[in-house]
């Protein structure tokens, strides 16, 4: 007799599960399997691979096609110390573009960086990093499950987020510091959290205006910082997003937001939705979530993009399921990654000790994005 699979998500089925081809935006979805040895498919909306790379270091959280064809892909640097357990799930270090050939053509290296890194296509990248606070540093961060600091050389350490932006030759030409510029108290960590990583920034991103949108996702906001100044000079009502991650521009100046739903203000039953926020009013302009909220939950990463056609394509994270609703909430595409497997990391295999198919993000492109593809 043979054994029943303990995998739940791999027991209910993978592949293609859902396709209107006659409203869903055509084209071919990237996505990066994270307890992957490195690679990256893309598929057709039949769940078929037509491209594949294979890179020798596992993700770092996401892969994206840039402008000129070419890979940007955040790789996980070997060797390198937890600085806490959760440390090896989302950390990065190895920034690479690559061909469609799988040659590497720039590469920036880091061994804070984690979460994510924006390749602007020209060499220029904007990415996530940390820096220790401790003593009086440390204790200033309010809110969090006190204790639960990281070990660090200086003792009890919370790992402040930064953000920086290098040229095409690795040189630093701006940064952006919690440490000097978040308010402790209009940013209090949720008391439920760790406070070994403060405020947990899992997504930057350059507006058209020239500023920076972030996302921080342990007090549950979404800013924008001026470029010029520093300062933050729009944030999320609080309330608004829960434990959210990639926030994105829209064309009409409005932010899509993946929320995750985790400490859901006024909400008994956690759920998942994607939002589009009016940055105007701070209201909420647009909203998906499943008919059955309850069977749309991703407590952890997720990614929404608006697709020229108005659709939108949503990345169920940790589930490993990617699908695609149009404006009035009809599903017209639905696939789930068929690739599993175990994190390599002991400290991260102890706290996700299942085979996850889980991704970061996944994307859509159009075949005139794509010229290099054989189809």
């Amino acid at each position: 007799m043979a054994r029943v699979d303990q995998n739940q998500r791999r027991r209910r089925g993978t592949g293609l599960i859902a396709l209107d081809e006659d409203t869903a935006y055509p084209g071919y979805t990237l996505f990066a399997p994270l307890t992957g040895t490195g690679e990256v498919y893309l598929i057709d909306l039949h769940g078929e691979v037509v491209h594949q790379w294979n890179l020798p270091h596992r993700p770092g959280r996401h892969a994206r096609i840039l402008a000129n064809g070419n890979l940007a892909y955040s790789g996980v640097l070997p060797d390198e110390p937890a600085l806490f357990p959760m440390w090896h799930k989302y950390r990065g270090g190895l920034m690479q573009e690559i061909t469609p050939d799988g040659t590497v053509v720039r590469e920036h290296r880091d061994p804070l960086q984690h979460h994510d890194a924006h390749h602007y296509g020209d060499g220029r990248i904007l990415y996530t990093a940390l820096e220790p606070l401790t003593g009086d540093a440390a204790a200033a961060v309010r809110g969090g499950v006190p204790g639960s600091e990281a070990s660090g050389s200086g003792g009890d350490t919370i790992w402040a987020d930064t953000i920086v932006e290098v040229d095409a030759e690795g040189n630093r030409t701006w940064e952006w510091k919690v440490s000097e510029r978040l308010d402790r108290a209009g940013f209090p960590l949720h008391p439920d959290y760790a406070r070994e990583h403060y405020p947990l920034i899992n997504s930057v991103l350059p507006l058209a205006d020239g500023n920076i949108l972030a996302s921080f996702r342990s007090v549950s906001a979404v800013v924008v910082i001026e470029r010029a100044t520093g300062d933050i000079i729009w944030r999320s009502e609080p309330g608004v997003v829960s434990q959210q991650h990639c926030p994105t521009e829209l064309e009409n100046g409005n932010f899509l937001v993946f929320d995750n739903g985790v400490f859901r203000p006024h909400w008994d039953v956690p759920f998942s939705r994607v939002i589009e926020i009016e940055r105007s009013s701070g209201k909420i302009a647009w909203e998906y979530h499943d008919p059955a909220r309850e069977s749309f939950f991703a407590p952890f990463m997720g990614s929404a993009q608006r697709l020229p056609n108005g659709n939108t394509l949503v990345t169920d994270s940790p589930a490993g399921r990617l699908f695609e609703v149009t404006e009035d909430g009809y599903l017209c595409w639905e696939y789930i990654v068929p690739f599993f497997g175990g994190y390599a990391e002991e400290e991260v295999r102890k706290l996700f000790p299942s085979e996850p198919n889980a991704v970061f993000r996944s994307y859509r492109y159009s075949a005139a994005e794509l010229p290099w593809l054989n189809r």
